[in-house]
């Protein structure tokens, strides 16, 4: 049975993609784990796979095996908060003794206060601050680059295009490694957001990094996250970020994805929904995430994130007459 058979309904208008034809919305909710995997025109593919997160450890170490073995620049666009990963990185770096002097690292994004202020390294919760202490300050110090190779968003850097012209300056990056958000953003390029507007798809696609206002979905996922105390906490979330843009992924060379979010052992999780419509809906700015569709890249899927849908009804708890 689907969603609607019984009860039919409009999504709430501000919702991304709420525009969208029911039978399209579910269309994307029914995709089935058969049907996920796939490798489009742009040479964008989707894997299913078990742990994510162990394939892009792996692949960023071998790229930094590759930065210090051929002596070349390496240039990442990094995503936080992923401790697990950039730790296990930083540890394997450390026990093959690999030489990171080639490398330059940028994070994606910062939190920043209703005034634009961007958050401090020295804010506990912050994306930066998570980035430095998990990855680059756990590499030893005699294989780690100067600090000034390790980039973060700052007061200094916040202005659009800034933080774009930096990436260029390193020769442009190599790869960009990334997640989905609720909203279907990747870093805080939010749909519907002001500093994001644009009449057309092209148009978005040209918008540099900057300063933003949070979606209220933004909002909610992040209250979810453990910096934010892991317990809905939406007031312990600032209500701006600084961010890459459009403009960032679609000239990055590669990109690595991970659809891997869970919201506990059961298997409940928010990024089911936005994975689907992320690799399967529409490539549209209100799933930003969606034009990585048109680069070339892998995003690899748990397979609790390619379960189907779980819901249960008044016919699967009454007792039969």
């Amino acid at each position: 049975m689907g969603l609607y058979d019984e009860f039919r309904f409009k999504p709430a208008s501000w919702l991304p993609h709420s525009e969208l034809p029911l039978e399209e919305l579910e269309r994307v909710r029914n995709i089935k784990r058969e049907d996920m995997e796939y490798t489009n025109e742009n040479g964008y593919s989707v894997k299913v796979v078990i742990d994510p997160y162990a394939h892009a450890a792996i692949d960023m170490f071998y790229r930094l095996v590759e930065s210090d073995r051929e002596n070349k620049p390496l240039t990442m666009l990094c995503p936080n908060q992923w401790p697990g990963t950039y730790t296990a990185v930083a540890n394997m770096v450390n026990t093959f003794n690999i030489n990171l002097r080639n490398v330059n690292a940028f994070a994606l994004d910062e939190w920043a206060d209703e005034n634009g202020n961007v958050a401090p390294l020295t804010y506990g919760a912050g994306l930066g601050a998570s980035f430095m202490n998990h990855f680059y300050y756990r590499i030893r110090e005699d294989l780690r680059p100067p600090v000034s190779q390790w980039h973060t968003w700052n007061n200094k850097n916040k202005e659009r295009g800034v933080y774009t012209q930096m990436i260029e300056d390193c020769g442009g990056c190599d790869i960009l490694y990334s997640a989905t958000g609720w909203p279907g953003h990747t870093g805080f390029i939010d749909p519907r957001t002001e500093e994001f507007k644009a009449e057309t798809l092209e148009e978005f696609c040209q918008i540099k990094g900057g300063l933003v206002t949070q979606s209220p979905l933004t909002i909610a996922e992040n209250s979810l996250f453990a910096p934010m105390g892991a317990s809905g906490d939406v007031w312990a979330v600032p209500p701006k970020a600084v961010t890459i843009g459009p403009y960032d992924v679609l000239h990055a060379k590669e990109h690595f994805e991970c659809h891997a979010i869970l919201n506990n052992q059961a298997g409940d999780t928010w990024q089911r929904m936005v994975s689907r419509l992320q690799l399967y809906g529409p490539i549209s700015m209100e799933c930003p995430a969606s034009i990585f569709r048109l680069t070339k890249g892998v995003c690899y899927v748990s397979e609790d994130i390619a379960k189907p849908f779980r819901s249960w009804c008044i016919d699967d708890i009454a007792p039969k007459k």
